[in-house]
């Protein structure tokens, strides 16, 4: 399995960008995809993810309400539209995806692989 991230970049605050991650390899049992991000000195933060079988959507609290997840099917592709971007999103952004199966008691979504990460820079 191997994901691409791209559609990073410098944005000013209050402005926009969408990332995609495309999918290729064997992710035709795939569970869902998802993003994190990471700051120098950080832990890796959930940002959001998608389940194919619902395609229910979850979101880290920092970003409810301004980032969306979506999906193109035909083209193996996860989307992350991000709208009023603030200084403090600023960080790498990394897609991944679930291959395997889980207990739920782990969570609505595990990542199994990376993607090469994305910068994104929110300047103020």
């Amino acid at each position: 399995v191997q994901l691409q991230a791209s559609g990073g970049g410098l944005v000013q605050a209050g402005g926009s960008l969408r990332l995609s991650c495309a999918a290729s390899g064997r992710t035709e049992r795939s569970y869902g995809m998802g993003w994190f991000r990471q700051v120098p000195g950080k832990e890796r933060e959930f940002v959001a993810a998608m389940l194919w079988y619902d395609g229910s959507t979850y979101y880290g609290d920092s970003v409810k309400g301004r980032f969306i997840i979506s999906r193109d099917n035909a083209k193996n592709t996860v989307y992350l539209d991000m709208l009023s971007l603030k200084p403090e999103d600023t960080a790498v952004y990394y897609c991944s995806i679930q291959i395997r199966k889980y207990s739920s008691s782990n969570g609505p979504y595990q990542s199994d692989y990376w993607g090469q990460g994305t910068q994104v820079t929110v300047s103020s």
